[in-house]
């Protein structure tokens, strides 16, 4: 059965485009202003905001806003729901794998 997750959709649905990941990337070695995290990336102020709008709504990132500048910071606990999920696949195939090994080693 199929375990459907918004949460976990919105985030996979996030972290599919390169721009976000780089940011998510970025946020990972500590906070990071709008204009830190728009440096590398080939693209206008609006449209960063526009990425950081859908990092914010997955839950991976949260921002604040001090005077004119908005520093992100990353959410790491919300990248557990995807670990967890990514962990229940990995287990299932490695005892499928398992019991095809020995399945070919009585054979």
């Amino acid at each position: 059965m199929l375990n459907h997750s918004p949460s976990l959709d919105l985030m996979f649905a996030a972290l599919a485009d390169g721009s976000r990941r780089n940011m998510v990337d970025r946020l990972s070695r500590g906070p990071a202003t709008v204009k830190q995290l728009a440096e590398p990336l080939a693209m206008s102020l609006p449209a960063v905001m526009q990425h950081l709008r859908v990092l914010e709504e997955s839950g991976l990132v949260r921002s604040q806003k001090t005077g004119r500048v908005r520093t992100c910071y990353l959410e790491p606990a919300a990248l557990n729901a995807a670990e967890q999920w990514i962990a229940e696949r990995r287990a299932g195939w490695l005892s499928r794998l398992d019991r095809l090994g020995d399945f070919l080693e009585e054979s």
